[in-house]
């Protein structure tokens, strides 16, 4: 029993790991250094390296939502209805 749950553990961690290196492995953004510290970084340090790694890189992915102005432009605040009573 106690060698089936090591088995899986070590399964688990050489799937994710191997995802998140061919992530890494694929980014554009990074260059060659960087990508082979933190490909090394998810192999020395197995869940939270690859779990950390991913989440960090993935966050660069997000767009950056622009500042809008408070108000929104001209609108009518009067509240009637339409003007064509």
């Amino acid at each position: 029993m106690e060698f089936e749950i090591w088995y899986a553990a070590i399964g688990i961690a050489i799937i994710l790991n191997t995802v998140v290196s061919i992530f890494l492995g694929r980014r554009d953004d990074l260059e060659t250094f960087q990508k082979s510290a933190q490909i090394f970084f998810v192999w020395l340090v197995p869940f939270f390296g690859a779990i950390g790694l991913w989440l960090l890189n993935r966050s660069q992915d997000a767009p950056v939502r622009a500042h809008k102005s408070f108000g929104g432009g001209p609108q009518d605040s009067s509240g009637g209805g339409s003007s064509g009573d």
